[in-house]
C-alpha cells in the first residue's frame, strides 16, 4: 500500500518538532520527564504516597472549592501584567496582546458573573484572623469558615470591589490602546497612564495572591515557596546595602560625625548606668521556696538561685514568682511551701530574719546603659579602622558584617534569630514588636545568604572595566547616572548564573525552618511519618517536591540567562 506524500511530509514535521522540543529541553528536566510517567504511577497507584502528597502540600478537607477562584484570579491579573510587557516589546505581537487581554476579560466577567471566586476570598479571610480571638469564625470548626455575619460582609465588600476591577482593568486596556496608536506611542500620555493602571492594579492583585493569600489547597508548599522568594529579596536588597556602604568614600567630616557618636553613646551609656540603686533584701529562712517580685532584676533572681551570695547553701535553691510583696509575704505567713522572699528592702516585715541585704539597678536602665555601651564600643572601632586605613567606618562594619556571617552555620543563625534575638525584642518592646515565627524565620535567611549576595554583587561591580567608568565621568555622569546606565546592566548580565544559584540553594535551605515549627513541605513531612509511621513514602515525596522546585528555579535562571544572552566560561 503506497502512503501519499503528504503524510509522509507531516510525518517527518512532527518527528523534527518533536526532536527540536527535546533539544529545547535541558538535561535535568529531561530525566525528569523520562522518570515522570513512573513518578505519576507511583502516586497515582499507591495509598501510602497520595496520603503523603497530600498531608505535605497541606492539602485541607474541601479545599477544591477554592482552586476555581483562585485560577480566575490568577488569569485575570496575570494577563493584565503579561499585556502590560508584549506592549513594550521592541517587537509588536498585536495578536498575542489581544489574546491576553481576552483572557483577562473574560475571567474578569467570569468573577463578575459567578460565585466562584467567594469560596477562596471567605477562606482568605477566615485563616488571616487568630482563630481563638476573633469572632469571625465558628470555633472549633477545621477549616476554618467565616460566620454568617462575616460571610455577609466579605459579599457586600465583593459586590463593589470586583465591579471596580473590570473598570480598573478596562480603562487601563483602552488607555493603552489610544496610546499604541499616537505616532509616537513611548511618549504618549495616556499609553504610559494605561501602563500605570494595569501594572498597579494587577501586579497589587498577583502579590495578594501568590504571595499573601492563604491557599489551603497547597498551604505547605506555599509557605516554602513564598518564603524562599521573601528570604531571597530581602536578602537582595540587604546585599546591595552591604555593596552600597562599602563604596561609600573616607572623609574628614564623616570622622568627625563617628567620633561625636562614639562619645554621644558613651555618655548615654553612663547615665543609665549611673543610676541609684535599689535596695533588695533576702529574709526569711532557706527551708523552702524563696519567693520573686515581679521586676525583680535578674541578676539577682539568679544569684538567689545559685547560691551566688555570701553564706548561700551549696545546692540550688527553688524559687515562686508572685506579682506584689504582699503576695509573697502571705504566702511566707502562711507557710504555702515558700519560707523565705527577696524584697525591696521598703516592704519587709521588720520581724523577718536577714539573710543577705544588697543593692541593684533595674532591669530597664541596665539592659539600655549595656545597649549603648555596646553600640558605643562597635562604633569606636569602626572609627579607629576607618582612621588607621582611611577608609569610611560604615565600609569597614560592612565588611566585618559579611565575613562574619559568612562563619556562621545557617541553622544556628536560623535560631539565633527566631528565638533569643526575637524574644529579647519582644521583652525590649514590652510585647509590641512580635513577629510571626514565617517572618523570623525570613529575616533568618536573608540575613545569612545577604552576605553571599553581597559578594556577587560586589564581583560583578568589580568586573566592569575602570575605563567606562572614568569615561562615563568625563561626559558628565554623576555617580547614580553612572550606576544605572553603564555598570547595574552590565554587572546583572555577569553575576545572572551565581544568583540562580543563590536561588536554588534558598529554596531549598526553606527546610530549616522547620526547626521554629514553620508547617513548611519539611514540618509537614516530619508531623505526617510521626502520625504515620510510613518509612519511605513521606521522605521521597518531599524530596520529589523538592527535586521539582529545584528544576523549576533552574529553568527559570536558564531562561533569564539565554534572554540576556549571558555565556558560560
Amino acid at each position: 500500500m503506497c502512503v501519499p506524500r503528504s503524510r509522509h511530509r507531516l510525518l517527518d514535521l512532527a518527528l523534527e518538532a518533536g526532536m527540536l522540543f527535546i533539544k529545547s529541553v535541558r538535561p535535568s528536566n529531561l530525566i525528569i520527564l523520562a522518570a515522570l510517567p513512573f513518578i505519576v504511577y507511583l502516586f497515582a497507584s499507591s495509598p501510602d504516597y497520595q496520603r503523603s502528597l497530600q498531608a505535605i502540600l497541606g492539602v485541607e478537607p474541601g479545599s477544591s472549592a477554592f482552586v476555581p477562584g483562585f485560577l480566575l484570579l490568577s488569569a485575570a491579573f496575570a494577563s493584565g501584567i503579561a499585556v502590560l510587557f508584549l506592549s513594550r516589546m521592541k517587537v509588536a505581537r498585536p495578536r498575542l496582546t489581544i489574546a491576553v487581554a481576552l483572557l483577562g476579560l473574560i475571567a474578569t466577567a467570569a468573577i463578575l458573573a459567578g460565585d466562584l471566586v467567594h469560596p477562596f476570598i471567605a477562606s482568605v479571610v477566615a485563616n488571616s484572623v487568630d482563630p481563638f480571638k476573633s469572632d469571625l469564625v465558628v470555633k472549633g470548626v477545621t477549616p476554618r469558615q467565616l460566620t454568617p455575619a462575616a460571610d455577609a460582609v466579605v459579599r457586600q465588600v465583593e459586590v463593589w470591589i470586583w465591579p471596580a476591577y473590570a473598570i480598573l482593568l478596562v480603562g487601563g486596556l483602552s488607555l493603552l490602546a489610544i496610546g499604541n496608536r499616537a505616532s509616537v506611542p513611548a511618549e504618549s500620555a495616556a499609553r504610559r497612564a494605561g501602563a500605570w493602571l494595569l501594572g498597579v492594579v494587577n501586579g497589587a492583585g498577583l502579590v495578594f495572591v501568590f504571595l499573601i493569600a492563604y491557599i489551603a489547597f497547597a498551604s505547605g508548599l506555599a509557605t516554602t515557596i513564598r518564603a524562599a522568594i521573601a528570604a531571597y529579596l530581602l536578602a537582595a536588597v540587604l546585599g546591595l546595602i552591604w555593596v552600597g556602604l562599602q563604596k561609600l568614600r573616607y572623609t574628614r567630616s564623616s570622622l568627625i560625625v563617628f567620633v561625636a557618636m562614639t562619645l554621644g553613646l558613651a555618655a548615654l551609656s553612663a547615665w543609665f548606668l549611673l543610676q541609684p540603686r535599689d535596695n533588695y533584701v533576702l529574709a526569711g529562712t532557706l527551708g523552702g521556696k524563696i519567693g520573686i517580685v515581679t521586676n525583680t532584676p535578674s541578676g539577682l533572681i539568679g544569684a538567689v538561685r545559685f547560691g551566688q551570695y555570701e553564706g548561700a547553701p551549696k545546692t540550688e535553691t527553688p524559687v515562686r514568682t508572685f506579682v506584689a510583696p504582699p503576695q509573697a509575704i502571705e504566702a511566707v505567713g502562711k507557710k504555702q511551701d515558700v519560707s523565705g522572699a527577696l524584697l525591696p528592702e521598703a516592704s519587709v516585715p521588720s520581724d523577718w530574719p536577714v539573710i543577705w541585704r544588697t543593692q541593684a539597678l533595674n532591669d530597664r536602665d541596665r539592659a539600655a546603659g549595656i545597649t549603648f555601651s555596646v553600640i558605643a564600643i562597635i562604633i569606636g572601632l569602626l572609627t579607629l579602622g576607618g582612621f588607621l586605613h582611611r577608609r569610611h567606618p560604615l565600609s569597614i562594619g560592612s565588611e566585618f558584617i559579611v565575613d562574619t556571617i559568612r562563619g556562621i552555620p545557617m541553622l544556628v543563625i536560623v535560631l539565633y534569630v527566631g528565638l533569643p534575638l526575637s524574644g529579647a525584642l519582644k521583652d525590649a518592646t514590652q510585647g509590641v514588636f512580635d513577629p510571626p515565627n514565617l517572618m523570623r524565620g525570613i529575616v533568618a535567611m536573608a540575613l545569612a545568604y545577604s552576605a553571599y549576595l553581597a559578594e556577587i554583587f560586589r564581583s560583578g561591580i568589580n568586573a566592569i572595566p575602570v575605563g567606562q567608568i572614568e569615561a562615563a565621568a568625563s561626559i558628565g555622569l554623576n555617580r547614580w547616572q553612572t550606576a544605572r546606565l553603564i555598570i547595574i546592566p552590565q554587572a546583572f548580565r555577569i553575576i545572572i548564573p551565581p544568583l540562580g544559584n543563590e536561588l536554588i540553594a534558598i529554596l531549598k535551605d526553606t527546610s530549616l525552618l522547620s526547626i521554629l515549627s514553620i508547617r513548611d513541605i519539611t514540618q509537614r513531612m516530619r508531623e505526617f511519618q510521626s502520625a504515620s509511621f510510613l518509612p519511605f513514602a513521606p521522605y521521597n515525596s518531599a524530596a520529589v517536591l523538592y527535586i521539582l522546585l529545584t528544576l523549576a528555579a533552574a529553568s527559570l535562571v536558564s531562561l533569564i540567562e539565554k534572554k540576556y544572552d549571558v555565556k558560560h566560561r
